[in-house]
């Protein structure tokens, strides 16, 4: 966890499927498990700040769990809620009460986000701004967890990514539930 100025890294986290996708042809990610043992809640303690696509925004970014659902999911939401939101968005300008809309000068903003004191950044997605975020070399660590479900089709991870990136594998770990998880450092030498 970072704290120091400047120390700040940006986090790619996400449920990958072992083909490779983040979510089904529909949009669907019901096959992504969400198990206690994997720590969410501990990775989320890391972070202060979330990066959204204004799509994913749109779909997550102010997600509530139905009155039917479990405490946990309910306190694991509450605590997503409770970070600093940036949507990354051609159309949409400004902030609301829940975000802050960034709309040109990518590289300018994230860089003064990560310059300033506070705790890790979740790059949370979409695929389209993923790209970016690598094509412009912001990505510090990718935090894979690949679910064991072949998909077949739907939206992949990476796409059209312009360069080669080297990764330094730092920590894998294996859940009951057949999720691996793969944590990669960008090896930026």
């Amino acid at each position: 966890m970072s704290n120091e100025v400047g120390s700040r890294k940006i986090i790619l986290d996400l449920a990958v499927t072992l083909d490779g996708f983040i979510e089904g042809k529909n949009g669907e990610v019901d096959w992504c498990i969400m198990d206690p043992e994997m720590g969410f809640t501990n990775f989320l303690n890391q972070i202060d700040t979330i990066l959204y696509g204004r799509k994913s925004y749109d779909l997550w970014g102010q997600y509530t769990p139905t009155t039917g659902a479990p405490d946990d999911e309910k306190e694991m939401w509450e605590l997503v809620h409770s970070k600093a939101k940036y949507v990354f968005s051609r159309t949409q300008k400004g902030s609301d009460n829940k975000a802050i809309f960034v709309n040109e000068n990518i590289l300018e903003e994230v860089n003064k986000l990560k310059n300033n004191p506070g705790k890790d950044i979740w790059l949370y997605g979409g695929s389209s701004l993923i790209t970016t975020f690598i094509d412009l070399g912001l990505v510090d660590e990718f935090r894979l967890s690949v679910h064991p479900v072949v998909l077949g089709e739907g939206r992949p991870l990476f796409i059209d990514i312009k360069q080669r990136l080297n990764l330094n594998l730092m920590n894998t770990r294996i859940f009951s539930s057949g999720v691996v998880q793969l944590i990669y450092h960008l090896n930026r030498n």
